[in-house]
Parts: C-alpha cells; sequence; structure tokens
C-alpha cells in the first residue's frame, strides 16, 4: 500500500480553517474519501500532529467542492466535521464559516467564472440540502482577500464575503420546529428546537443556574453543565426525528441570555462537547430566528415583520445578521438571513495522506507516470522469480498496531512503549493506529477483518475481548476472529474524583448520593469498558444512582473529569497515577482486592464500605484469524523479549501495571474465562449497552 497525494488549498474561513478539496481530488466512494479525510487532518492524535489540523474541533473542518448537479446553482459545497483525537467524519451538519471559503476556492479552481467588482456564486450545501448566495470580491476579474472588513475572533482585516441564507428553514429535519412547538419542556427544562441553518437546542441560561455571559472555560468547567446539557440535547434529538445523536454533533446546545439591547442576544454555543471559542455562523442563523420569531425561549421583546438587524453577542465579540420576518405571531416565519464573513488562503500544494488510514489497498499517488505505472507489475514479477524466499519472510513491510482508544490514554501509552522496543527487534517500522469509538468494535472488526499476515496487530484488552462482547452482540467474536499473540500485563482499576469535587471520601460520596440522586456524574470510557463496568457495580453495591457519560476512550475521558465536566471516574490505574501524582485528580479508591503499592494510603472500595468492585484490567496482543501459527510463535517470541526488558518493565510499572507475559493458548484461555466472568457479572447487574 502506498501513501496518497493530492492537491490541497488551506484556508481560514470566517474563524474555522482547513483544507479545500475538488471532489475528484479524492478517492471515490465515501469510505475511502472518509478515510484520507482522516489522514489528511490526523484526526487520529488529540493534537493532530500527523495531519494539517489544529488539535480542536474548529481546524478540524474539511470542504469538499465540485461543479453543481442542482438546477440554478453554480457548485456543490460538501462538509465534514472530522474528529478529534478519533477517526471519525461527520457530514450531517453543515459549516458557515467554511462556507466562506467556498466561493474564492471555486472561482480559484476554474468552477465559476469571475465578473469585474463582484461575483456571487450560488452554492448548493449538499449536507442541508439549501442555497446560499455568496458574494465575493473580483476586482479585475480576480479574486481579493485584502480588505478593511473585520470579523470577531480573527486578527486583522480582510475582503468582506457575504452570504445569503436563501431556503435553510428546515432543511434537516423538515421543519423550522421541528416538534411542533417552538417552546418544549425536557426534564423540567424549557427548550426551543429550531432547524435554521443548524438544528439548534436553545435553552436560558437563567434556567441553567447561569448568568449567560461566562467565559467557554468557566462553562466547561462547571460541575455537571456539559452532562446536563448533554441529556437535554439527546433527548432533543429524538423529539427532533434526529433518532440517537448521542454519535452526532447535532443538534447544536445554545444557551442565551439578554444582550446589551433590544436587538441583541448573548449567545454560548457549544460543539456539542465543549463551548464554541466565538460562534458558528450557521450557529448565528438559528439563534437569530429564534430571537426574531416570538413564542421561543430567545424572541425578542421587539417583535417586528420585515427585515431587521439582529446583533449575536459571542465570547470574542458579536456577529451581525440580517433576518427577515414575515408574518406575525404564530405565522410568524423566516425567509431570509444574510451575514458577512472573511477568508484566507493560506497555502496551496500536495497534500500527502499516509498509507495507515486505509482499511483497503488505494491507488499510488495520482501524478504517476503512465509508463512507470505499466511497468510495475512486470517489476513485480521479475522480483517475485528472483527472490521467492526474500518475499515470503516476514516482517516484510511495515507492521501496525491498531489500538482501540484515543491517543493519550493508558492503552495507547503502553502499545507505544512496546512498540519503540519491538520494531527493531523484529526489523520493521511499526505505527500505531488510534481507531477509537463504539468502545473498542471498530478497531476490532478491523483488525479481525486484516489480511493474516501479522503485519496488522491489535493492542485489546479487557472491554475489547471480554467486558464489551458479554454486554451485547457485535459484528465479531472475540475467540473466533483473533489469533492471541500474548498478555502485556495486568492494572488494578482506580476510583478517581475531579480535584475540586466537594466530596471527602467514598462514605462522604455514597451519603451525598443517597441523599441526592444523580448529584455526580462519572466519565467512562465507553459503554462496555472497564470504567463503565466497574462504575455500574459500584453503583449496584452501594446503592446509588449516578448519571453515566460515555466518550470514545479513556483520554478524552480523564480530560474531561480533570475539567470538571464530569467529577468521578474508574481508569485503570496505569491510566490515572501521573495525573493524580500532579493532583489533577484525586484518588479516592482501588476497585480490586488490595491496595497499590504506588498509592498504599489509597484504600480499597471494600475496606472504604463498599464490597464486590473487582475490576482487574488486562492486556495482550492479537492478530487476525487464520494468521500463520510460525508468525504468532515469532511474534510471541519477540513481545516476551521486549516485555523482560528491565527499562519496559521500569516505565510500565511507573505507571501502575504490572507486566506479565503468556504463551499464547495462555491468553486465549484467560479470554475465554473473562468473557464468561463478565457474562455473569451482565446478568447479575442487568447491564445494558444503553
Amino acid at each position: 500500500m502506498t501513501s496518497l497525494t493530492v492537491p490541497c488549498v488551506l484556508m481560514r474561513a470566517g474563524t474555522s480553517r482547513g483544507p479545500f478539496f475538488l471532489r475528484e481530488w479524492l478517492p471515490e466512494g465515501d469510505e475511502a474519501r472518509d478515510q484520507a479525510l482522516i489522514g489528511a487532518i490526523g484526526a487520529s492524535d488529540l493534537l493532530q500532529v500527523d495531519g494539517v489540523g489544529g488539535g480542536s474541533t474548529l481546524t478540524s473542518k474539511v470542504a469538499i467542492v465540485s461543479k453543481s448537479t442542482q438546477p440554478g446553482c453554480d457548485v456543490d459545497y460538501l462538509f465534514a466535521q472530522v474528529g478529534v483525537g478519533d477517526k471519525s467524519v461527520d457530514t450531517r451538519p453543515n459549516c458557515g464559516n467554511m462556507l466562506s471559503g467556498v466561493a474564492p476556492f471555486a472561482i480559484e479552481q476554474g468552477l465559476v467564472a469571475a465578473r469585474d467588482g463582484q461575483t456571487r456564486v450560488r452554492v448548493y450545501n449538499v449536507n442541508t440540502r439549501s442555497r446560499i448566495d455568496v458574494t465575493v470580491q473580483t476586482p479585475g476579474g480576480r479574486v481579493v482577500y485584502e480588505g478593511a472588513t473585520g470579523i470577531d475572533g480573527v486578527a486583522g482585516t480582510a475582503a468582506p464575503i457575504q452570504l445569503d441564507f436563501l431556503d435553510a428553514w428546515g432543511a434537516v429535519t423538515g421543519s423550522v420546529f421541528p416538534t411542533g412547538h417552538r417552546i418544549d419542556t425536557v426534564l423540567g427544562t424549557e427548550l426551543t428546537c429550531i432547524d435554521a441553518a443548524m438544528p439548534l437546542m436553545i435553552v436560558r441560561a437563567a434556567d441553567l443556574g447561569l448568568r449567560g455571559d461566562e467565559a467557554p472555560a468557566d462553562l466547561d468547567a462547571h460541575p455537571g453543565l456539559l452532562a446536563r446539557l448533554e441529556t437535554l440535547r439527546r433527548a432533543a434529538g429524538e423529539l427532533m426525528g434526529l433518532g440517537d445523536v448521542s454519535a452526532s454533533v447535532i443538534p447544536k446546545p445554545v444557551i442565551v441570555s439578554a444582550g446589551h439591547d433590544a436587538h441583541s442576544i448573548t449567545s454560548r454555543y457549544f460543539t456539542p462537547k465543549r463551548c464554541h471559542a466565538s460562534h458558528a455562523v450557521t450557529g448565528a442563523i438559528g439563534v437569530s430566528a429564534a430571537f426574531a420569531l416570538p413564542g421561543t425561549v430567545a424572541s425578542s421583546a421587539v417583535g417586528a415583520e420585515g427585515p431587521r438587524r439582529v446583533t449575536v453577542l459571542h465570547p470574542q465579540g458579536r456577529i451581525d445578521v440580517e433576518v427577515e420576518i414575515e408574518g406575525r405571531g404564530e405565522h410568524a416565519a423566516i425567509r431570509r438571513a444574510a451575514l458577512v464573513r472573511t477568508a484566507r488562503k493560506i497555502l496551496q500544494g500536495q497534500l500527502h495522506i499516509p498509507d495507515y488510514v486505509f482499511s483497503k489497498p488505494i491507488p499510488g499517488d495520482k501524478p504517476m507516470n503512465p509508463l512507470k505505472q505499466l511497468a510495475k507489475p512486470l517489476i513485480a514479477a521479475a522480483l517475485a522469480a528472483a527472490a521467492p524466499l526474500a518475499l515470503a519472510a516476514y516482517p516484510s513491510k511495515t507492521i501496525t498496531i491498531v489500538v482501540p482508544t484515543a491517543a493519550g490514554g493508558g492503552n495507547d501509552a503502553m502499545a507505544r512503549t512496546i512498540a519503540q522496543k519491538l520494531g527493531p527487534l523484529l526489523g520493521q517500522t511499526i505505527i500505531i493506529d488510534n481507531r477509537a469509538g463504539a468502545n473498542g468494535s471498530i478497531a476490532s472488526e478491523y483488525v479481525a477483518r486484516a489480511t493474516p499476515d501479522g503485519h496488522t496487530l491489535m493492542f485489546g484488552y479487557i472491554a475489547t475481548h471480554s467486558m464489551n462482547p458479554a454486554l451485547q452482540k457485535l459484528r465479531y467474536d472475540p475467540v473466533a476472529d483473533f489469533e492471541p499473540v500474548g498478555l502485556v500485563g495486568y492494572s488494578p482499576t482506580l476510583m478517581v474524583a475531579n480535584a475540586a469535587a466537594p466530596v471527602k471520601d467514598v462514605r462522604d460520596l455514597v451519603a451525598q448520593l443517597k441523599a441526592k440522586p444523580d448529584k455526580y456524574t462519572y466519565a467512562s470510557a465507553g459503554n462496555g469498558t472497564a470504567p463503565h463496568f466497574a462504575a455500574e457495580l459500584f453503583k449496584m453495591n452501594a446503592g446509588v444512582v449516578m448519571l453515566g457519560v460515555p466518550y470514545k476512550g479513556s483520554a478524552p475521558a480523564v480530560s474531561d473529569t480533570i475539567g470538571g465536566q464530569t467529577q468521578f471516574m474508574f481508569p485503570s490505574l496505569f491510566t490515572a497515577l501521573p495525573h493524580v501524582k500532579s493532583g489533577k485528580l484525586k484518588a479516592m479508591a482501588v476497585a480490586g482486592p488490595k491496595r497499590s503499592p504506588l498509592l498504599p494510603d489509597v484504600p480499597t472500595l471494600k475496606e472504604a464500605g463498599v464490597d464486590g468492585v473487582d475490576v482487574q484490567q488486562w492486556y495482550g496482543f492479537f492478530a487476525p484469524a487464520k494468521t500463520p501459527k510460525d508468525i504468532i510463535v515469532q511474534l510471541n517470541k519477540a513481545l516476551n523479549q521486549v516485555l523482560n526488558d528491565k527499562e519496559i518493565i521500569k516505565r510500565i510499572e511507573d505507571h501502575g501495571a504490572d507486566v506479565d507475559t503468556s504463551t499464547p493458548e495462555q491468553l486465549g484461555l484467560l479470554v475465554k474465562s473473562e468473557l464468561a466472568k463478565w457474562k455473569g457479572v451482565v446478568q447479575k447487574a442487568k447491564l445494558t449497552a444503553d
């Protein structure tokens, strides 16, 4: 497999940034296209160091442009929101900020002819099936980015780009108010569900005990706020006809409060798990519509038919939106909305996308000499005839270790530690491929269906090979679809709390939760993972209620527990120990049979008064089923050699895990016994995947 090289234009568009592509530049088919976008952004890494992303949802956006197939439209625009720290691509929402770069890009790529002075481009947004007129400055028939227009959240000034939203009303759900009401009450909280350029769930700040003008960092750190918003958002998604939105970024939650005058409103827009540093353009359209229309939680005291200017106040300043309302009272409807953005081309050139993001072989670099392409099979055949034994040697190419959790977590750290020594020992480069999501199922399915030649391995653990399969029916079999390679070690589970959580110890927590159920929330690495099982066993044995918030891996779950979005978590000691030592997390108890020598003053849960919570996490390497026995033996020998290295042992043990090796057969028996054990726990505790 080879890397892919494609043309690319990197642009700052509004307050967002991302690569712009012509559709023809990317691989055919949605799956290959999405994998290319993941590689372009570097999505598997929280910092996105292997791509052009910037470690934020605002800089993990992609615009794909093509000649329009819609009558009366010039270009089609498909927006893609790429994951940060997880390999995901969501093409359901629109992005008005990235939209501001579409027309300049289309003109410069020859899709639209420029006029002298200004050029209006009618854009069809594929995501929401809506039309937007975009007006660009083109003096002398060419795009100019320089100008005197400033927008809050962006340094400097640039040429104005006007966006006129023509029919974005109900584009996703089919109705501006998809629930049939302008105000709904969910879990005792009044909210407005509106689909105007972007499906939103709008809540009054006062109803959440907030002023509404708090800084994003303060809202992100507000105890329980993000968990409450997520609960409301999921319920709103069902009411809006969007189904289960737990894996989607829409509807977006918005908190509103009074503005500076009768024509402004203060808004805090969430993405949805973080408060936006400024504000999304499409979100501003939706907030303005809710403000201008009567009967919503955001409605202006001044009701007026016809055009009016609405100012949306956000953390970085303001967005001025011109809206046009037709009709009055319950018959009032929005007809048009317009605003001004700016854009700037940052660079243009060739983008190299690594091969490890693709699940299937892809064609080589596009700029390839046809004679060389014709010669490749002839050369390969000649080499095969001349040296068949050399080609058959293992390993013969880069080895990929697939980690089922996000980069930065305990599993990722352990896999990378081992890979540093295992690669040189096997004589090949080893890359780590973080495929977080679906509680490890995405990674497990990928490896189970990989070519069984020893070049794709999995860093599996208790969740992927016993807990999650015990909890629900999956599209892989933890026993039949894998060849065990060898055990890596064990790590006890640690109950931790946010450092500022007002809880003295476990007994105090139990007392508080019994007095006020759901007072606190816990984070997990996803349903069916060890942190999820440990928390549910704790709740069952302590007789308390606590809301769980599932994440795509331990890294984001730990991050939000440190930040205060959730208050408790049950990570492995390996994952939690560095944060406990730094004071970012507070160790409450060990969810196991004995105390840890690394934290001798931390009691077990049994000692703290809650018996029956024993979750010992284990880790091991697996290969796809039918991988040749001699390759498994070679891998097991090399792995055990690495795990006998004193430096590796110390690095793993310093983080709270115990190294323990095995034969492939012993790991296979462990998987079977653990699977049976956790199936029993699921039945006894009546756990579900929901």
